[in-house]
């Protein structure tokens, strides 16, 4: 069976971060999905500029809002995996079901708070020093991702037998 990963970014405020993630989205296999409202357009150049030309390969999906997301996809609340600098556990201890929804909030208020009480038992934390306030949101989700995919890792395409068969 595939795993099957989801990035979930709750009104997120800056394009940049947005283009990173989609970018590594589609490294890692996962699909990426934006809440509304957005901080910025998708059809932005700096959107487009972060996600390189990749950006088109994307697997994403906007929402109105999150509870057309969770209507729609019915995450189970063990598929779920809230990031926050306050989380209860640490994020090598993240499950890791067959599905699994990462989801992480805006740059600058962080998740709504009936978001943070509905899932209060699945809330990680990547550790950081009390010298910052916070990880960039893109390095966390790269973090957070590759993490949630440890034990049951996608091939490497650039791997020297992968390449090998492409030639």
């Amino acid at each position: 069976m595939k795993t099957e990963r989801h990035v979930v970014l709750v009104e997120p405020e800056i394009h940049w971060n947005t283009g990173n993630i989609g970018r590594t989205c589609l490294a890692a296999g996962a699909k990426l999905h934006l809440i509304e409202p957005l901080g910025f357009s998708l059809s932005s150049r700096e959107v487009k500029r972060a996600g390189l030309d990749y950006w088109p390969k994307v697997k994403l999906q906007v929402w109105k809002s999150y509870g057309h997301f969770e209507r729609h996809l019915s995450p189970k609340e063990d598929e779920v995996v809230v990031l926050t600098k306050s989380g209860e556990k640490d994020f090598w201890s993240i499950p890791k079901p067959q599905r699994l929804f990462l989801i992480f909030g805006s740059e600058t208020r962080g998740l709504p708070q009936e978001i943070m009480t509905r899932y209060r038992l699945s809330t990680y934390y990547i550790p950081i020093s009390s010298d910052i306030r916070s990880l960039n949101l893109s390095t966390a989700v790269g973090i957070a991702l590759y993490e949630s995919l440890r034990h049951g890792a996608p091939a490497h395409a650039w791997h020297p037998a992968a390449v090998d068969r492409k030639v």
